[in-house]
């Protein structure tokens, strides 16, 4: 069984650095380029993908309506658990507001942001509920959420900023999962 992510494509907030989290932000012009290119470049490669599913956000949605289209492959209900990160009180600003508001160590400060404990227990019990007879899945959802779950099934893995409409691999191996592609772009370099 394969699992494929795919990171939304860009938004005006992404663009201006600012923290979306469950915000419903859409894509922008931008955005809809990227979700065409990645759209493009997997009708292209040798198909793997049986059906798509994505967060409910319009962002992730609008995405993965692009790739079931131009992959010709059923693109299943929206899901709630592939959201982003509740980021909480940091949710609307940038970098340098929440340094002005918070501190440099916002980080660790509760703001109602969901632990990375929290998105990894809801990935999996997505996972888990998946049909495996349906085949192959590609997930289109959200770079923090990715990333957990990415770090969570392939600990080895380099923990590295996911760019818009990133493209990772995993293969079901016997003790747990495999990456087979991690955080590919070459789609937006080919356009």
């Amino acid at each position: 069984m394969l699992i494929g992510f795919v990171r939304h494509g860009q938004t005006d907030w992404n663009a201006n650095g600012i923290i979306q989290g469950q915000t419903d932000i859409p894509l922008n012009k931008e955005g809809f380029r990227q979700a065409k290119a990645v759209a493009d470049r997997l009708s292209e490669d040798e198909r793997i993908w049986d059906y798509v599913i994505s967060s409910d956000l319009r962002r992730a949605r609008a995405t993965a309506e692009e790739i079931a289209s131009a992959l010709h492959i059923p693109l299943m209900a929206p899901a709630t658990a592939l959201r982003e990160r509740h980021f909480g009180q940091a949710e609307g600003t940038t970098e340098s507001e929440r340094i002005a508001r918070w501190g440099p160590n916002w980080r660790k400060l509760d703001l109602g942001i969901e632990t990375s404990e929290q998105i990894v227990e809801r990935g999996r019990r997505l996972l888990d509920g998946l049909d495996r007879e349906a085949g192959n899945v590609l997930i289109v959802t959200h770079g923090s959420f990715i990333a957990e779950m990415l770090l969570s099934l392939c600990p080895r893995l380099q923990d590295e900023r996911l760019g818009n409409v990133s493209y990772s691999i995993l293969q079901r191996v016997e003790e747990g999962w495999g990456p087979l592609l991690h955080n590919c772009t070459k789609h937006l370099n080919e356009q």
